[in-house]
């Protein structure tokens, strides 16, 4: 008997408006206890994340003061000269930064004299003229030289490149460019294979596959309908490249570039092998060197008083400055260019 008046009860309208209204009360209730989670997590992401992107600058800083804390007493001892001063004497503990610098700016501007054109090439053919079969073959070969261990390089620089490069090129650059009035000194000298001009070229044999690599990204990048539209036109291929291509991408060719140029003024071991690792400065690229990084490697296990220690600290941090300068005038020059394209 009390079936009937309770079937009565659930089907009439008010009970369906109680229960809907339980039943949304309980998806507001849902939805704010969703909200709530969505909101922490949010909060605690964007927090991880501030604090990773805090930790590179704190661990930027942390190498700055280290570095100036070490170098502090040989810029105490030498002054600014240190870094203009040509002697580098552990004996009698005279230091000088001059020759270091030298050989690592002229061996990182040999390479980028000679990786970027031939990077510039290889990104060239493998997006724009290789067949497509060999497109994947070639770009593979590219990357896997960029894994090569750099004491490979060396190894190689010391035992095959430079005994071939003593007996056939040296002769011949001698023979040619050395009779030239300007640069005739920068090919003269002994010819013994290793020095500041084969330091350059395995430089810039390991620094090629980088900046290829990148070239060829940022030239894949480039929509196809603007090559097509060129060639519609009438436009060559090395106009194309020239006026849409090179246009399109060139920030991701400088970064390129200077992704090179940092590998280039950083490396240590390959350049340690073939550049003679002399302190002495010559106008002959022919004659053995130093660059700051080869320095650093060969010294520092064998520093033993504190101004040599420091005077290596010194010159960490000159390569640190040499490096944030390069960097910084490459973000300004294209910075330069989008104000350019944006006023015309």
């Amino acid at each position: 008997m009390n079936t009937a008046p309770m079937t009565t009860l659930k089907s009439s309208p008010a009970a369906h408006a109680f229960v809907d209204g339980q039943e949304t009360e309980k998806t507001q209730k849902a939805l704010l206890v969703t909200m709530k989670k969505l909101r922490l997590q949010d909060f605690l992401f964007h927090k991880l994340t501030l604090i990773f992107a805090l930790s590179v600058l704190l661990m930027l800083g942390g190498i700055i003061v280290s570095l100036m804390i070490g170098a502090w007493p040989a810029f105490k001892e030498f002054g600014p000269g240190f870094i203009t001063r040509v002697e580098w004497d552990p004996v009698n503990d005279e230091y000088g930064a001059m020759t270091a610098i030298v050989g690592t700016l002229t061996t990182s501007f040999i390479a980028l004299l000679i990786a970027c054109p031939v990077s510039f090439g290889i990104a060239l053919f493998l997006t724009e003229i290789c067949p497509a079969r060999l497109r994947r073959p070639l770009g593979t070969a590219v990357e896997l030289l960029a894994g090569v261990p750099s004491i490979i390089y060396g190894m190689w620089g010391l035992f095959i490149f430079a005994p071939l490069f003593s007996e056939y090129i040296q002769p011949a650059l001698k023979n040619t460019l050395g009779h030239l009035p300007v640069i005739g000194n920068l090919f003269q000298g002994p010819m013994m294979g290793i020095g500041v001009l084969t330091a350059g070229l395995i430089l810039a044999v390991m620094i090629i596959p980088f900046i290829a690599s990148v070239m060829r990204d940022v030239f894949e990048v480039v929509p196809q309908v603007l090559k097509e539209s060129a060639y519609g036109l009438g436009c060559t291929r090395w106009e194309v490249v020239c006026k849409v291509v090179l246009p399109y991408a060139k920030t991701g060719v400088v970064g390129g570039i200077m992704l090179g140029l940092g590998r280039a003024l950083g490396e240590t071991m390959a350049v340690t092998f073939v550049i003679g690792n002399s302190q002495r400065l010559s106008w002959s690229l022919f004659s053995a060197g130093s660059s700051i990084a080869s320095t650093l490697a060969n010294e520092i296990a064998e520093a033993s008083t504190k101004l040599h220690v420091s005077s290596l600290f010194a010159l960490g941090l000159i390569l640190f400055v040499i490096t944030f300068i390069v960097l910084s005038s490459a973000k300004l020059m294209l910075m330069g260019m989008s104000r350019k394209e944006g006023i015309k």
